[in-house]
This record gives structure tokens, sequence and C-alpha cells, in this order.
């Protein structure tokens, strides 16, 4: 049972805080992985057994939505887009399949943006062969792609469920026309309705809807039947993510009237409503912000604690490493960050001197390794088992956080924690604040000058 949250702890914790789909975070990584580094880390990683999680990044959108936080370029849909890109990613398919020397075994593969369902079916068939050439697909693993629903009709689904795509994620963020305007994405419930639809007719294996609060003008009152439409489409898995405002990383926002969006209250309240709806509705909350039916693979790995986190949310983790493919795409592997270049000239001009995109990375210290297993563990299963952490680590977690004791005992008194001698177990105000409860644990953010993330509420 959730307790009521007081205002002293709202206005306490409503600071701005990591997302931690990474850690270190990103602002932290340098540029200390060059191609030649990265080139290194690939033929390691090709030379043993891990499997690989692949992702495709595909940057193309017809038009910006106001609260867009991903990497995105806004063209016309014309062919010879998608067609110049497919030239780039190709080729860095084969300076990644050069360099690992062995056609790796894919157990997740995922297509996000952007829109990847800008590309047309013949480009979309086209990308799918290329990375089925150079890599080798486990089609009985998570073949997923990220839809916007107004790119779509039954043909194209076809065509990506005949290619051997099993998930399908969409685009939803909020059924109100008022919201929608505001945010300049018009997508009324019919076409969504139609969608998931077809994608049930064709048998995708699982269905996600992301929808976004604290959007401008969304209310309590406005949200709910949001939540009532997502329920009676069923979805079987919803992530609920949190507005990220932060219009001095994504200048399109500040189209965006600060004082249309809901308070920190507000946006809690709509968060907290929600959750509650979609938990009496059959749904089981998943760590931080995502929930499934408990059929779902994701509520499965939530129970077995086998969930992960990384840049894609939170996810199965089938795979031991992942690459990213495509501008500003990311990977990790050999305890190493890689991001690719994030604009598309920068991508292309790497690319033409036929070397690795890399822009910047970073290799992960010993304590990094240590903080990142603490900060995922608290993310994805909301504890810390003290033995696991010896036998992962060979030390003793009272004596290595012994600096975070003070941040873990505040966490105690304002009821976020359980502390005990075998480990840490998040309370259910803790899980809505849980990216505070880690913020502890980050050497970075107690060094960082002014540093600027989202609110955590």
């Amino acid at each position: 049972m959730l307790p009521a949250i007081t205002k002293e702890i709202l206005l306490k914790y409503d600071t701005p805080g990591p997302r931690y789909t990474s850690y270190p975070t990103v602002p932290e990584w340098l540029n200390e992985v060059p191609p030649v580094v990265y080139k290194t880390k690939l033929n390691a990683f090709g030379q043993s057994p891990k499997t690989l999680s692949l992702y495709i990044h595909l940057p193309f959108c017809e038009s910006l939505c106001s609260f867009c936080g991903c990497n995105v370029a806004i063209r016309k849909k014309e062919e010879k887009y998608g067609n110049e890109y497919l030239d780039f990613i190709f080729q860095e398919m084969d300076l990644i399949s050069a360099s690992m020397r062995v056609k790796k075994c894919v157990r997740q593969l995922h297509w996000g943006g952007g829109t990847p369902t800008f590309l047309n079916e013949d480009q979309l068939e086209r990308l799918f062969k290329k990375i089925q050439n150079s890599f080798d697909i486990d089609f009985n693993a998570e073949i997923a792609i990220e839809i916007d629903p107004r790119t779509i009709d039954r043909s194209k689904l076809k065509k990506l469920r005949g290619l051997g795509f099993n998930r399908i994620s969409l685009g939803v963020q909020d059924f109100d026309p008022q919201v929608q305007k505001a945010v300049n994405r018009i997508q009324p419930f019919e076409l969504v309705e139609h969608c998931s639809l077809l994608c049930r007719e064709l048998k995708f294996q699982s269905m996600n809807f992301d929808l976004i609060y604290g959007l401008p003008d969304q209310t309590r009152k406005s949200f709910q039947p949001t939540i009532e439409k997502v329920m009676q489409l069923r979805p079987d898995r919803i992530a609920l993510y949190s507005f990220a405002y932060v219009p001095w990383l994504k200048k399109h926002q500040n189209k965006l009237i600060a004082d249309d969006l809901p308070t920190s209250d507000e946006k809690l309240e709509i968060f907290l409503q929600s959750r509650q709806q979609l938990l009496q509705n059959g749904y089981r909350a998943i760590a931080m912000d995502h929930f499934a039916l408990e059929t779902d693979e994701m509520a499965q790995a939530f129970n077995e604690g086998t969930l992960y986190r990384n840049f894609m949310g939170y996810t199965i983790k089938p795979a031991d490493e992942y690459v990213g493919l495509g501008v500003s795409s990311i990977g990790f592997l050999e305890n190493t960050y890689v991001q690719n270049h994030k604009t598309i000239p920068q991508y292309y001009a790497s690319l033409k001197q036929n070397e690795l995109p890399v822009e910047r990375g970073k290799i992960l210290s010993l304590d990094d390794q240590i903080r990142r297993w603490v900060i995922n563990h608290l993310m994805c299963r909301f504890e810390i088992d003290k033995n696991d952490f010896r036998r992962s680590f060979q030390q003793e977690f009272d004596s290595y956080f012994q600096k975070e004791q003070d941040h873990l005992i505040q966490c105690v008194e304002d009821e976020l924690i359980f502390l005990s001698s075998d480990g840490i177990k998040v309370t259910e105000l803790g899980k809505i604040f849980i990216r505070n409860v880690c913020m502890g644990f980050d050497w970075y953010l107690r060094q960082s000058q002014g540093q600027r993330f989202s609110r955590t509420v």
C-alpha cells in the first residue's frame, strides 16, 4: 500500500536528477573511445562467446513533436533520404562486422528513432536483409520496432511481420485533443485503435504503448480517459514516462509555454492515479515506470530478478552486450560505452573516411562497474543483496560505501528504504523516488558543477 506523499517529501525529492539509463551518465562520457579503441573492443567481443543485443537508430520524422527528447531529423517523406541513410548504415555495419570477424548471434533486435516506419516497405526489407546477412538473428528472440501510428498501414505492418518482427511499440503519449494540439502530435484514438487491431490480427506476440505524463494542458481529469482507452486496447506492456522538460538541451521545447505544464503536485497525482488505474485492471508495476500483464515476458523477468535497464528503457536483456548502429546510437561492450556522432553530417563524414563514426564514450573503472551494478539493481529489482555484492566484487558493501551511509540513513528516515545487515529493500514510497535513492551512489553527481537534468517528479 502506497502511503500518502507529504508536501515535505515532494519538495525534498522533486529535484533534477539522472534517469540512469546508464552509469556513468552520458554527460560524463569523454572522447576516450576513438575508433581504434572501439575496434579493439569489437574484436575482443567477437572472440568471446557472448551474445548480442542490436539497436538500429532511424532518425527521420515528418514533423517534430514539441515534447521530443530523441535524436531526430525532420524530412519530407521522400525515398532519397532513406536510401542515402541506408547506404551509410550498411557501411557502418560492414565495419562493425569486419572488426568482430565473426557473424555474432543477435538475441535481441530493436529499431528505434525518430520514426523507423518513415522508411518504405522496400527500404525496411533492404535493412532487415542486410542485418540478416551480417549477423545471426535468433528469430525466437525479441525483434522489436517503434511505430508512429500515423505512418503505418496494413501492408507495411504485414511486411514487418513477414520479415520477423514480433513486438511492436506504439507511440501514443496522450489521447486528449487539447494536449495533442499543444505538443504538435494530432493522433486520434481511432487511428491507434485501428493500428493495434491490425497488430493483433497479424499476430505480433507483444504490443507496447508509450505514454507521457507531465505534458502541457494535462490534468488528472484529462488523462484519466486516456488510461481508460489504453486499457480498452489492452497492450501487453505500457511505458508511462515522465516528461523530461529540458529546453536547454532540446531547443524546440522552448516553444512550450512553461505555465501550461502541470505543477509538480499535479504531475505526481497524474502518475499515481494512472498507476492505480492500471494496477486495478490486471497490470503489474514493473520497476520505475513500466507496466505489464502477468503473462508478458517483462513481468516474468521482473519477478525472476532478470530485468535490465539501458537506453531503450527496461528490457529483459537476453544478450550479454549491445551494439548501436546509426546516428547518435549507443552501445555497451567490454565494460565500455560508445556513442556515435549525433548529427547526420558528422555521421556521414566519418563513414566517408571509412572510419567508425564514434563521437565519445566511457571505459568503466572498477568503481564505475561497482556503482553501475548497485544502481542497476536498485532501478530494476528495488533491492540490494549484500551477499550477492560480496560474491560479485569481493568487497563488503558497508565498507565500500562508507561515505554513502548518511544518505542511506536519511532514506530510511524518509521511509524510502529498509536497511538491514543483509541488504537494502526499497519501500513502496521509495519506488516513486527511486532515482533519488540512486543519486546517493552517483560519484560523478557529487563532483558535478551545475549539471542539469530533468526533474525526478
